[in-house]
């Protein structure tokens, strides 16, 4: 039985800070965790953390430096069983359909930016086969140019293949402010949103080619 989403609540949930501590956990025991550059994570206001993608919990690990709660999409399927759904929902995770443009988990998300949350957001849609930042999709930045937020671009990097003991390197880059995304005001058209993507996708990749930093 699959797991029914509530998208007319956005409120961050008390559970996600109870259930925090354990998801940090989890990381450290799991994986060798380095976080660099947590000076540029804006203390207040909205804004989205765009990062890479290569393991299953690269959301909790992202959001593991935040010291406010963030909000992350996460693929339906991961929804179909009724107890994933249930602790995603409790970590601010929601359901996006990966197939089409998912209108209602866009909506979603756009009223948590506009409330002042945090939007954690993987632009390339699914998890990298070989570890290394693909190409975006155009999601991101129709939610950055609707609520006119900025937008933190984040790397995961690993030189091995992300599995347990692995050593990462989780890196927070400076904002990406809304003018420097330089959206076309007369349009909402994907293809409009290119120039802004392939900018995210670029500061991701510059900070994934830092490596490990040592």
């Amino acid at each position: 039985m699959s797991y029914k989403f509530n998208f007319k609540k956005t409120d961050s949930r008390l559970s996600y800070h109870l259930l925090r501590p354990l998801a940090k956990f989890i990381i450290k025991v799991k994986y060798k965790v380095n976080y660099v550059g947590i000076e540029n994570l804006p203390e207040n206001g909205a804004y989205i953390l765009a990062s890479n993608h290569i393991t299953a919990l690269d959301p909790v690990m992202i959001a593991a430096a935040c010291k406010r709660p963030m909000h992350f999409m996460a693929k339906k399927e991961l929804f179909e069983n009724k107890l994933s759904g249930w602790f995603l929902t409790r970590l601010n995770a929601f359901p996006v359909d990966r197939t089409k443009f998912d209108e209602e988990s866009i909506n979603y998300a756009i009223e948590i930016v506009k409330n002042g949350d945090i939007l954690g957001i993987f632009p390339e849609g699914t998890r990298s086969p070989d570890f290394t930042p693909k190409a975006g999709k155009g999601g991101t930045c129709y939610i950055a140019k609707v609520c006119k937020c900025d937008v933190v671009p984040v790397s995961i990097y690993t030189n091995d293949e992300a599995k347990s003991g692995t050593k990462l390197t989780i890196r927070y880059g400076k904002p990406i402010k809304y003018e420097e995304l330089k959206f076309n005001p007369e349009s909402m058209k994907m293809k409009d949103l290119r120039h802004a993507t392939s900018l995210i996708m670029e500061r991701i990749t510059d900070l994934w080619r830092l490596g490990h930093g040592d």
